[in-house]
């Protein structure tokens, strides 16, 4: 089932379980959010159009975040007069979730959960950024094996120690040497201009 609905000055044609954006819309993440303006209600190839609206339709949705949008560049310019204006613009809009639409005695209803992550958690998720919440299923066997495992480990990090220290000076040799061939053609050329002279 779904429907076609009317809010900010726009349509939008929703199923229940879709992800919503719309103009600003005023409640706290969490809130239910009722729409009335339902134009048209389609379930199969059954099709119910309203005049203008369908009698007694409604969809509902849970508000998830009120947040700003995309960026927009406003650029002015007048040839040849020097005039020159840049502005910005970010738009404010909800997201929503359409858990369920009802309307010419159906009903059809989303059984998932409404999750209230927003779009700047799950972006920054998504680079690293955050920290993730696991569950621990076992916390009191986990901390017993890590117990055993540190000696272990820290006889294992010792000659890593030792082979790290001896890497550098591994590194440094090979470049002096280089720096000898470089210096050495320098030399060269020196005493080819002194001859020329």
């Amino acid at each position: 089932m779904y429907a076609v609905i009317k809010t900010g000055g726009k349509q939008y044609r929703v199923q229940p379980g879709d992800l919503l954006v719309v103009e600003k819309l005023d409640g706290e993440p969490g809130a239910d959010v009722a729409f009335g303006d339902v134009l048209m209600l389609g379930d199969g190839d059954t099709v119910t159009l309203g005049a203008p609206l369908v009698d007694g339709a409604t969809v509902s949705a849970t508000l998830i975040e009120t947040r700003k949008g995309e960026k927009v560049k406003i650029f002015k310019k007048i040839r040849r007069q020097g005039y020159r204006r840049t502005r910005g613009h970010r738009q404010i809009e909800s997201v929503l979730r359409v858990t369920s639409i009802a309307g010419v005695g159906k009903t059809d209803k989303w059984d998932g959960e409404v999750d209230l992550t927003t779009k700047a958690v799950l972006n920054a998720r998504a680079r690293g950024l955050a920290p993730r919440v696991e569950v621990e299923d076992k916390p009191a066997k986990a901390a017993p094996k890590k117990a055993e495992a540190a000696p272990v480990e820290a006889e294992a990090d010792a000659p890593k120690a030792e082979a790290k220290k001896a890497a550098p000076k591994k590194a440094a040799a090979p470049k002096a040497e280089a720096g000898e061939k470089k210096a050495a053609p320098k030399k060269a050329a020196a005493k080819k201009e002194s001859d020329a002279e």
